[in-house]
């Protein structure tokens, strides 16, 4: 209540407070603890969306190379700024026109659609990584993280190139964590391995590029998301296909983007246009 009275936080804050405090007591000292406090109800807030003319003027500033070919993903098919970094080169489908998201927010996967205009670019970045990858299997590298106990039951799959990631990192690490076999950890792998780029980077290219394009609204990655389920609606789209591209759970969650489209609240026009 203090929290929340005194100090203003956001309702995330309050609430994050309140399971830290239940967890220490049920959890921690196992103790039964009565609280008179009432989680904080989360604000529902209208999503940042960018008109067509906005988003041609991001990419615009944005130089050619493998940041704008992310951003080009994020608003060309809808993806969270972490799956587009972790998708590796298994996850194209030149002939379908789809790209599989891996293990997606709660763990899901699914499939979405591949932009043409993108697919030179996704070629040659592709032909870029199995080179690199080449390269660093002749100097002894070439290994790449693998998920949950993969490794274990194909242990050479990490030196596969079908495993690397699309968008690798510049450096490459020596793996220093003990591996897991049968509930034991036993010694490290050292393995030498690429692993994806940071988001941070294309966090800071994006907001750097809105800068420069003179858009004034908060712009994200997440923006870009925002914008392509958006513009899906308003060119006609089905809000149910738009739920299951963008992968939520809950129909609700895809029917805010109605009150930010053309379509939704603001399609009315405004009585005062009339007179």
């Amino acid at each position: 209540t203090y929290l929340a009275v005194e100090r203003k936080v956001a309702a995330s804050t309050q609430n994050q407070a309140l399971s830290a405090l239940l967890f220490l007591y049920t959890r921690v000292l196992e103790k039964e603890v009565q609280f008179n406090a009432m989680r904080a109800q989360m604000p529902e807030r209208i999503p940042v969306v960018l008109s067509l003319q906005e988003v041609c003027a991001l990419f615009d500033q944005i130089p050619v190379g493998p940041k704008r070919l992310m951003a080009g993903l994020l608003y060309g098919a809808g993806m969270r700024v972490m799956e587009c970094c972790r998708i590796r080169v298994k996850d194209l489908d030149f002939d379908r026109l789809q790209i599989t998201i891996r293990d997606g927010k709660g763990e899901k996967d699914r499939m979405v659609p591949m932009p043409i205009k993108l697919i030179r670019h996704l070629r040659k970045q592709k032909n870029f990584v199995k080179k690199q990858h080449a390269d660093d299997v002749a100097s002894g590298a070439g290994w790449v993280w693998l998920p949950y106990a993969f490794g274990n039951k194909h242990p050479n799959a990490g030196r596969n190139h079908m495993w690397q990631y699309l968008f690798p990192s510049r450096n490459i690490i020596r793996d220093k964590r003990p591996r897991e076999i049968d509930g034991r950890l036993v010694d490290q792998t050292h393995q030498l391995r690429r692993h994806h780029v940071h988001e941070n980077g294309l966090q800071k290219t994006i907001r750097r590029a809105a800068a420069e394009a003179g858009i004034d609204k908060r712009v994200t990655c997440h923006t870009l998301r925002h914008s392509f389920a958006t513009h899906l609606l308003e060119s006609g789209t089905d809000i149910r296909t738009i739920q299951e591209l963008l992968g939520h759970a809950n129909l609700e969650t895809t029917m805010i983007y109605t009150h930010v489209s053309s379509l939704g609240a603001t399609g009315v026009m405004s009585p005062l246009d009339r007179l």
